[in-house]
């Protein structure tokens, strides 16, 4: 299983489930990530933490915790 976690800067990538339970699945699912959706990596922090994200034509920083629970196709 492949997570967004894994993903490098510059990858275009598709989201293919979300886990998670409650409020944690629903923050992610109002940032609009959600399944089939296309994620650009933009760039990762000097230390990996936050990831910068490209997603419906904005921009997102995620936290590598949550990005975790973003399962990405191969």
């Amino acid at each position: 299983m492949r997570t967004l976690k894994d993903a490098v800067v510059g990858e275009n990538v598709k989201v293919k489930r979300l886990h998670g339970t409650g409020p944690v699945k629903r923050r992610i699912m109002d940032m609009g990530i959600t399944k089939g959706v296309e994620i650009h990596i933009r760039k990762v922090a000097p230390l990996g933490d936050p990831m910068e994200l490209n997603v419906r034509g904005y921009e997102l920083s995620v936290r590598k915790a949550d990005a975790e629970m973003i399962e990405i196709e191969e």
